[in-house]
């Protein structure tokens, strides 16, 4: 069963083009620059790509089965959650992950970023909380540890993400890429990416945008495998992790 975390409601609200999982988009924008790895190179990447999301799928299946049981176990029966984000070509897609949030956490975040002037601003600028109230303990844990988005394998598989790209953003955010919106909707989004070997929520957002544009505009598929190399040991780094 598929549940919506409670963290997404205003940027589902905020957000233009909606979809439904079996549905037609409506009312996004499109962008009509190319991505920049074509031809070959796009044959590559997408061949790399359904293979490594196999190949983990796979291998991690004991895994993925025991993280969803501690997560039904512990917060109900809904162990996945889809979140619209923004794709390729401004396209938007479900985004699946382990549920790691309390049910109620609308009303809790309203309460702690009405009492914390620090964690509005930490809000406002990037839309993350280093001590968010609504995650649970197994929640943070699997935060910390990038387990959550395991799950987003799936999405790369049936080709709404690659391996290797910017982050997925869900619509609000969007429009803090300004000038280099562009560059983020020309390529599919990325399970992992610069942001998560350069630091990760340790940057501001600003800097995010720039590592993404830097990594579309020089884009190389051996780029992709030194990105990929890097990820572990960056995931493994859980102070620089929201």
């Amino acid at each position: 069963m598929v549940h919506t975390d409670s963290d997404i409601a205003p940027f589902i609200a905020a957000g233009a083009g909606m979809e439904s999982p079996g549905g037609a988009r409506s009312g996004a924008i499109a962008h009509p620059r190319l991505a920049p790895c074509e031809g070959l190179g796009a044959i590559a990447k997408r061949m790399m790509d359904i293979g490594i999301a196999a190949s983990m799928l796979l291998i991690l299946t004991p895994l993925l089965a025991m993280v969803a049981m501690l997560v039904r176990r512990q917060m109900g029966a809904s162990v996945i959650y889809a979140q619209q984000r923004v794709g390729r070509g401004g396209d938007l897609f479900w985004c699946y992950k382990f549920r790691t949030m309390v049910a109620n956490g609308d009303p809790i975040l309203k309460a702690h970023l009405a009492a914390n002037p620090d964690a509005r601003k930490e809000w406002d600028e990037r839309r993350k909380l280093k001590d968010d109230p609504r995650v649970t303990r197994l929640g943070h844990l699997l935060r910390k540890s990038s387990l959550d988005e395991l799950p987003q394998l799936f999405n790369v598989l049936i080709g709404d993400m690659s391996c290797v790209g910017p982050r997925p953003v869900v619509a609000a955010e969007i429009q803090r890429y300004g000038v280099h919106r562009a560059d983020y909707e020309s390529v599919r989004p990325g399970l992992t990416g610069a942001w998560q070997v350069s630091g990760r929520s340790l940057l501001s957002y600003d800097e995010r945008v720039q590592l993404d544009a830097d990594y579309v505009q020089h884009w190389s598929l051996r780029r992709d495998i030194v990105i990929l190399l890097k990820t572990i040991p960056a995931v493994a780094k859980f102070e620089e992790a929201a």
